[in-house]
């Protein structure tokens, strides 16, 4: 064998091993993630992605998937009621009561700031009330698969809406097909008339006014019991990618993980990259 033909045969062997080094761990703060490439399903990093545990506001992805396959329109003027306050959990609103939205803003607040008055009065005025909105958002979770899911309310306040990440990536893929949820979940900033002034709400994740990110859907959620969540359906480095990012310890830990995700694929495509140019 030549000179040169060894030497060739010595560089195909360390691009060979190149190709066949493992990508380095994205070394993610979150206790349950899924990362899922969409394009064939495949999965790109998960840590207890089969386990259910409560998942807080992600719920109202459901909730307005549930609403939007009812075809009520989202037109109709709606009116936030007493019965639409946080109780169990005591939590703030800037919608009062009395306060009149129509449906469509009603579910715009409710996955752009995730408000929590908003989705439990689509479920108030959900066909057959409450009672059948559970029960649709039950029904919806079995027909997209979602083995370990289970709902009790619209808004999540309670611990006992269930799921795992594989769950939630069903979930988000669906959501992500509708152009409503696309385009409120995804909305940085929304303006309604509370009584007789305009109050403006923003989005709970600030990544969609990041310009480096393109966020198809997302949901944020919190509660004590299931710590900082955020899910979404994303472009990064031209590949279309679900992430669920469940019971982030600390205030910024979720963002910081999706921020992490983004590093770590786009230097895994520019490795690819050298790796193919040898």
């Amino acid at each position: 064998m030549s000179l040169r033909a060894v030497a060739a045969l010595f560089l195909t062997i360390l691009a060979l091993q190149a190709a066949a080094k493992p990508i380095r761990d994205p070394k993610l703060k979150s206790s349950s993630v899924l990362i899922i490439d969409q394009s064939d399903s495949s999965v790109l990093y998960s840590r207890h992605s089969d386990v259910p545990m409560p998942i807080a506001s992600i719920t109202k992805l459901m909730t307005a998937l549930v609403v939007l396959d009812a075809k009520q329109p989202l037109d109709e003027a709606i009116q936030i009621t007493d019965a639409d306050r946080d109780r169990p959990k005591g939590g703030v609103s800037r919608l009062t009561v009395g306060t009149t939205l129509t449906r469509g803003d009603l579910m715009h607040l409710a996955l752009m700031s995730s408000e929590n008055r908003a989705a439990h009065a689509l479920g108030n005025n959900y066909p057959g009330g409450m009672p059948a909105m559970v029960a649709a958002m039950n029904a919806k979770a079995a027909m997209l698969g979602m083995v370990s899911s289970h709902f009790v309310d619209p808004t999540g306040l309670s611990s006992q809406n269930v799921a795992s990440p594989e769950d939630l990536s069903k979930l988000v893929i669906a959501a992500s097909q509708n152009p409503s949820i696309r385009e409120y979940s995804t909305d940085s900033r929304y303006a309604v008339k509370v009584r007789r002034h305009m109050v403006e709400f923003r989005n709970t994740d600030n990544l969609v006014a990041n310009p480096t990110w393109n966020i198809i859907v997302q949901k944020t959620g919190y509660i004590a019991e299931a710590g900082k969540c955020l899910v979404m359906a994303a472009v990064i480095e031209g590949r279309s990618v679900v992430i669920v990012l469940l019971d982030s310890l600390g205030k910024y830990t979720r963002v910081a993980d999706a921020r992490r995700i983004k590093t770590w694929m786009e230097a895994s495509a520019n490795e690819h990259v050298r790796v193919s140019m040898r």
